[in-house]
């Protein structure tokens, strides 16, 4: 039998989980993926087209074998069906890019302040942290994240629901790369989608609508979610991806504001990380409050019943939750009277 006990296997794979994040950064930036997707396979091989040392692409190969992200037989190296969907950049689902925004230096800046931001209940890098007014970080997240974001979008238009082929008005706060109202728009041809953010990071959803076809039927609002006057009414209001950063009495304020914006009958539709109410379940989302506490003053990862309360509080009517498998991310659909 072998003997059981305590064992340092967990805090030594955690110190040195950074080696993971620059393990897959490099691989990524020597274009390894891509080159193993077409067929280039040995280390000499890898070498080769990537123009680095032999030496170095065995070990990288190696490790990322060792990691799950590469199979490996004799001198020669494979994709898995993940790396294959992922981080080929030849593959319509890669998401590789998305390093630009989750390792940008500002993000990185604010885990390493993690001890005081423990100690002080919120980011220590500044006073609001990456919610600053017209922050350019979310230039970064809105061309980096969008591939992440095109399965979440599809799952979130099964809950608009009503005719497809009857006028649809859709407000998207906090819209970034525009791809939850875009999704929206490309399955109700009558819906007219208008996005609002800062007007740098509208850019890049006006880039995106302009690809999809629909740029006719997309509206920009652009300015602060808190200071612009939001219009309507509207059949839906998308709030995805924002309510996290703020704390419950801000969130009830957007809350408001949606209920305002909103036609009778109408529904915001809210996409989060929203743990069981023990806030550890299941992982992958309750994880996501520790990078509120590192990124911002005041945000959190909430629960159903949090969010219920918050827009019962607001005036809706009724909430709904909606699990969103395979993504680790939630929803919550509120209906207004």
């Amino acid at each position: 039998m072998t003997p059981t006990g305590p064992s340092p296997a967990l805090l030594f794979d955690t110190l040195n989980a950074f080696q993971r994040t620059e393990a897959l950064r490099a691989a990524i930036e020597l274009d390894l993926f891509t080159l193993l997707a077409a067929g280039v396979s040995t280390p000499e091989q890898l070498a080769s087209a990537c123009k680095a040392s032999p030496r170095g692409v065995r070990i990288l190969a190696d490790y990322l074998t060792i990691l799950g992200f590469l199979r490996k037989q004799g001198d020669q190296y494979a994709l898995t069906q993940d790396s294959a969907v992922f981080l080929n950049r030849q593959s319509p689902a890669y998401v590789g890019g998305v390093l630009e925004f989750m390792l940008t230096p500002q993000l990185r800046e604010c885990f390493e302040n993690l001890t005081a931001a423990v100690r002080k209940g919120g980011t220590a890098t500044s006073a609001e942290g990456t919610v600053s007014h017209d922050n350019p970080i979310w230039v970064a997240f809105a061309r980096a994240m969008g591939p992440m974001m095109q399965l979440p979008a599809k799952l979130l238009v099964n809950l608009v629901g009503g005719d497809a082929q009857q006028p649809l008005r859709v407000l998207d706060v906090a819209a970034g790369h525009g791809l939850f109202g875009l999704a929206i728009a490309e399955h109700y041809p009558e819906a007219r989608i208008t996005a609002l953010d800062w007007p740098n990071v509208l850019a890049v959803a006006t880039e995106n609508a302009q690809r999809a076809g629909v740029a006719e039927r997309y509206a920009l609002l652009p300015g602060s979610a808190f200071e612009v006057d939001w219009g309507g009414p509207y059949d839906v209001v998308l709030l995805t991806n924002i309510l996290h950063h703020f704390d419950l009495p801000t969130c009830r304020q957007l809350a408001a504001k949606a209920h305002a914006a909103l036609a009778p009958g109408g529904r915001a539709i809210t996409l989060e990380f929203i743990p069981e109410s023990d806030r550890v379940s299941p992982p992958p989302t309750a994880s996501f409050a520790l990078t509120m506490l590192a990124t911002t003053a005041h945000g959190d990862a909430y629960t159903f019943a949090e969010y219920d309360q918050i827009f019962r509080q607001a005036g809706f009517s009724r909430n709904e939750f909606h699990a969103l498998p395979p993504t680790t991310q939630q929803a919550v659909v509120s209906y207004r009277s």
